[in-house]
């Protein structure tokens, strides 16, 4: 008869994850045990962008950082599938970006030269917010992904992305509504991070979608070079 074994029970966050190259990191995050999101998890996120043949952190003009996988992210190891994923991506083609993986054929005139992820690699059960708890466990492999990753414009989408990137540079940031985060220029690691809603609000309030876009008109002013790049 089989026999039936426990998960393995929580464990400290892997060592090093300021030193770790790419390849490491993504190991780390699959296997990672340093919060209970892990025990209902069916796939970690790592996130998504153009494939490098020796395995290196691709060298990216954006980077997008959401809140926490959904059910459906969850299923499929990826960021922003299902109908907030798809706004993305239309938004994303609007500026002349395009996810890139390794099953990508670049349009003509669009850069895949964008990379994908949240501030949560696991999803929080029945799609919850992110406990702050759980985001003090994740940050460090965010910012070991834009330190790898050298973008030249973050766009941080949604409350919690926001707060994740800005908290050490902004004063009193929890009690900043997003909506006064928006039309301003902030750093994260020397890196100019553009404030916008999430995808998910927007389908639910579409009346904001044009001042999203005014969100992605000020990332495209302050970093100019970067759209169409490649």
């Amino acid at each position: 008869m089989p026999v039936s074994r426990p998960a393995p029970g929580l464990q400290p966050r892997p060592a090093g994850v300021d030193r770790m190259d790419w390849p490491a990191l993504q190991a780390a995050v699959a296997g990672c045990r340093a919060c209970a999101l892990c025990e209902s998890r069916k796939n970690t996120v790592f996130g998504i962008g153009p494939v490098v043949a020796d395995g290196a952190a691709p060298q990216v003009d954006w980077l997008i950082v959401g809140e926490a996988p959904g059910e459906n992210e969850d299923l499929a190891g990826e960021p922003f599938v299902g109908q907030a994923g798809k706004l993305l991506d239309n938004m994303l083609l609007a500026i002349g970006l395009q996810r890139g993986n390794v099953d990508t054929v670049p349009r003509a005139g669009v850069s895949t030269s964008v990379f994908i992820t949240n501030v949560l690699k696991c999803r929080p059960p029945a799609n919850r917010n992110p406990d702050p708890a759980e985001v003090a466990q994740c940050e460090p492999y965010l910012k070991r992904q834009v330190e790898l990753l050298q973008p030249k414009m973050i766009l941080a989408l949604g409350k919690f992305a926001a707060q994740s990137l800005l908290q050490d540079s902004v004063p009193e940031l929890q009690k900043i509504p997003l909506g006064k985060l928006r039309g301003q220029v902030f750093r994260y690691l020397g890196v100019p991070v553009v404030v916008s809603y999430h995808p998910a609000y927007l389908l639910r309030s579409l009346g904001d979608k044009a001042k999203a876009w005014d969100d992605l008109c000020l990332a495209m002013n302050v970093a100019p070079t970067v759209v169409r790049s490649a």
